[in-house]
């Protein structure tokens, strides 16, 4: 099951493209930076911690 790349934080809307830095929680919640510090990163939907996204190349990888 491949991780769900959200496009947007879920506090402030800010863009958030496959390759830009994101925190995400173990559902997936996804916030950007700024907001993830600003909540100290703990995930105000489940209490989760909030830890680096990891990127995605902008093409996928050949079979």
């Amino acid at each position: 099951m491949a991780l769900e790349m959200r496009g947007r934080c879920e506090r402030c809307a800010a863009p958030l493209p496959h390759d830009a830095g994101a925190w995400i929680c173990s559902y997936e919640c996804t916030f950007c930076p700024a907001c993830a510090a600003a909540m100290q990163h703990v995930c105000p939907n489940c209490g989760g911690e909030l830890v680096r996204r990891p990127r995605r190349r902008s093409t996928a990888p050949a079979p």
